[in-house]
């Protein structure tokens, strides 16, 4: 196997050093798994934020020649720290048959390895960079402990003892009061002036605005997330809102601000590698068409028939299959007992792919044993000058062990259950109708969709993920008509699959019966 490189620092406090120190342990990694170095891509003092750095692109471009199997980071925010940069570039080298391997984490091929992926990287995105390498230490251990370091006190709260928040008696309901009226459909405006008409005040004794209200509605210390600077610590001061209030508002949030640009949307064919055809087994690619009224159709094209000829699979409407992939994902997969039990599953694979932590605790017992001999045989009375040696560079190598434990618990840290819930459960109040929440539901649970001409076959990232569903179902479901799914010929009959508002239907699967969000 062939490998390159790719490493990168950032314009803030990083160093030179950084990169030699990534370089090694890559090198390291890939000497142990028997793989070929043939180079290295280094970006310095650039942000992971933008996928415009040099070295980068030019990785991505030299792919196309096929030379490497692999390309070896560091960690995955080497890559990217945004996920959608990261997914689409990610493509492009699955694409050219390079697979991307970040040696801290050691993320497993498995299928929940896949979603595993998907938390690091929009943990690495949202924080924007890890705890060991980014604060003072004084500031570290002010936040490690949740203290606040200034600032001002969100409505809600008071600064306690210790520096740490604690919830304010007084203003606290008024926080749970904005949530659960904006959630229940009020608009900012009318809370904010009957606020105001009440008497009530900011935390800054001033009279309540919407810009006021809009940093109460996005504040996550209200869900008891903790954050300063780069320091994130869920559970790091109390919390006011229960998670399902506040991502809820979220969701109101996002669709508030996506609905004014809705029209612009760039096409974006979000099965792309994910779609295939059920009766050639190639994959379905995006095509796009005008009618002979001039209307713009947009669809997924089996490469069998649209290059090679060989095969009879008409094509599908690109609306129809993405939104019936994220409407049944959403009911498949994003369920209370599911979720907990892809959390079980997420949680062992943590547990069985930290190799470095365990490793570095058996030093540690062996060398602490070493040091209880050696004590052992001076109280017996054998000190000589090669034992106080022994005995020093043990005891040194006791605390290196130790530090190199911390050190490697920060940059992989772990996830408990409930963050492990919470960030699964957020993806529940998405809107359907929403390209960007479309697109997470498909990067982080859709494996691969295999379109037959009566029925899908959705498999999704996890163990026994597969479902299937005839399209009479979803026909029966929607009130639509199947004639609509492949694009237009000679006919100007429209499609409404899925763009006319329906009922809540019940889609019938092999396993069970679920409802339809929609």
């Amino acid at each position: 196997m062939k490998a390159v490189i790719y490493a990168r620092y950032s314009s803030d406090s990083q160093r030179e050093e950084s990169i030699e120190g990534q370089l090694r342990e890559c090198t390291e990694y890939a000497e142990r798994n028997g793989i070929t170095v043939l180079r290295s891509y280094i970006d310095r003092a650039l942000s992971a934020r933008t996928a415009d750095r040099p070295e980068f692109q030019n990785m991505i471009k030299d792919s196309e020649q096929k030379l490497f199997d692999v390309v070896l980071i560091w960690k995955l925010d080497r890559f990217s720290r945004d996920r959608y940069d990261s997914a689409h570039y990610k493509r492009i080298l699955k694409k050219n048959g390079v697979k991307v391997i970040s040696v801290k984490e050691n993320i497993s091929d498995g299928p929940e390895g896949i979603i595993l992926e998907s938390m690091l990287e929009g943990y690495a995105e949202y924080y924007s960079a890890e705890l060991s390498e980014k604060i003072h230490r004084g500031q570290r251990e002010n936040a490690l402990k949740g203290r606040n370091n200034g600032g001002g006190i969100p409505l809600g709260y008071l600064l306690g003892d210790e520096q740490k928040l604690v919830i304010d008696p007084v203003t606290a309901p008024l926080v749970r009061e904005i949530y659960q009226r904006y959630a229940d459909g009020e608009i900012v405006r009318t809370i904010v002036e009957d606020f105001n008409r009440r008497g009530l005040k900011t935390k800054s004794g001033k009279p309540f605005s919407p810009n006021s209200f809009n940093r109460i509605l996005k504040n996550r210390k209200y869900i008891g997330e903790y954050q300063y600077q780069d320091v994130v610590i869920p559970g790091g001061v109390p919390a006011i809102l229960s998670d399902d209030l506040f991502y809820r508002v979220q969701a109101r949030l996002e669709k508030n601000k996506r609905a004014p640009a809705t029209a612009k949307a760039d096409i974006d064919y979000l099965l792309t590698t994910k779609l295939f055809c059920g009766l050639c087994e190639r994959m379905m690619v995006g095509e796009s068409g005008t009618s002979h009224t001039g209307g713009k159709h947009y669809y997924y094209k089996c490469v069998g028939a649209k290059r090679i000829k060989d095969c009879k699979k008409k094509a599908i409407k690109k609306d129809f299959i993405e939104r019936a992939a994220v409407v049944l994902t959403v009911n498949r997969v994003l369920k209370d007992d599911e979720i907990d039990r892809l959390a079980d599953s997420i949680i062992a694979l943590q547990a069985s792919e930290d190799t470095t932590v365990p490793a570095l605790k058996k030093q540690l017992a062996d060398t602490e044993r070493g040091i209880e001999n050696m004590l052992n045989a001076i109280q017996q009375g054998v000190l000589t000058s090669s034992t106080k040696e022994r005995l020093e560079a043990l005891e040194k190598q006791r605390d290196d062990l130790k530090i190199a434990i911390l050190q490697a618990e920060l940059q992989k840290p772990k996830y408990t259950k409930e963050q492990i819930v919470s960030w699964i459960g957020q993806f529940k109040y998405g809107d359907v109708d929403s390209r960007e929440y479309q697109k997470r539901i498909i990067d982080t649970f859709v494996n691969s969709i295999h379109l037959f001409d009566d029925r899908l076959v959705i498999t999704y990232n996890f163990k026994g993920g597969t479902e299937t569903i005839t399209l009479k179902d979803i026909e029966a479901a929607y009130g639509s008509d199947l004639n609509a799914v492949s694009p237009p010929e000679k006919s100007s009959r429209k499609a409404a699959f899925f763009n006319d508002v329906c009922p809540v239907g019940q889609i019938i699967l092999p396993a069970a019966t679920m409802p339809l969000r929609q």
